[in-house]
């Protein structure tokens, strides 16, 4: 019968996630994944039966994480009235600093599952939610924008987010961020409220 040991399970894959931030999709093994994690020889493999079914689950787990935080940032800007601007800086900034890892193990993952059709599925959740995550937010925070233009946020923040989070640590300065989001933004042609001043700019 398999390991029902949620937490270990769980603190397995965010093993693997850090691994593959360091070392690479080829550094992340049964054996190198327990010894990061100081579980003895033989845990991964009772979890995860294949190498495949390891990464599977540090993508399962990177869509878990993901999802949470942008449930949260939706919420803390519908709280704190906000520009489009400073919403998108922040999510980019935070990626490409304290997130870091996560989106380095991301992109890994993401090229893996090119030969992987499993990973590729595990992954598939990451950009299926993406468009209807993204125009939610746009709802909340009263914003009438198209979905064709979402898409193409959709994709320009993600062409900036693999910019900034391969870019050497600690090169990634706030006010850069800012620069490239607002040419993301206004080339978009999206036309924000500034809610402190109630006008379109």
């Amino acid at each position: 019968m398999p390991p029902t040991n949620p937490a270990r399970r769980q603190a397995l894959a965010d093993t693997a996630i850090e691994l593959l931030a360091s070392s690479g999709v080829h550094g992340v093994t049964h054996r190198a994944v327990e010894k990061e994690a100081g579980l003895p020889s033989g845990t991964a493999s009772n979890y995860f039966r294949s190498r495949e079914a390891l990464l599977v689950a540090a993508a399962e787990r990177i869509v878990e994480l993901h999802l949470a935080d942008t449930d949260r940032a939706t919420r803390q800007a519908t709280e704190e009235p906000t520009t489009l601007v400073d919403l998108l800086t922040e999510s980019l900034f935070t990626a490409a600093t304290t997130l870091r890892d996560r989106y380095l193990a991301i992109f890994e993952l993401q090229l893996e599952a090119t030969r992987r059709p499993a990973l590729a599925s595990a992954l598939a959740k990451l950009d299926s939610t993406a468009l209807q995550i993204t125009a939610g937010q746009h709802d909340k925070l009263g914003r009438t924008t198209p979905h064709t233009t979402i898409r193409a946020l959709i994709t320009f923040y993600a062409g900036a987010l693999y910019t900034l989070v391969t870019s050497p640590t600690g090169s990634v300065s706030r006010d850069t961020v800012q620069d490239m989001v607002q040419v993301i933004v206004h080339g978009c042609g999206v036309h924000e409220e500034d809610p402190a001043l109630g006008e379109h700019r």
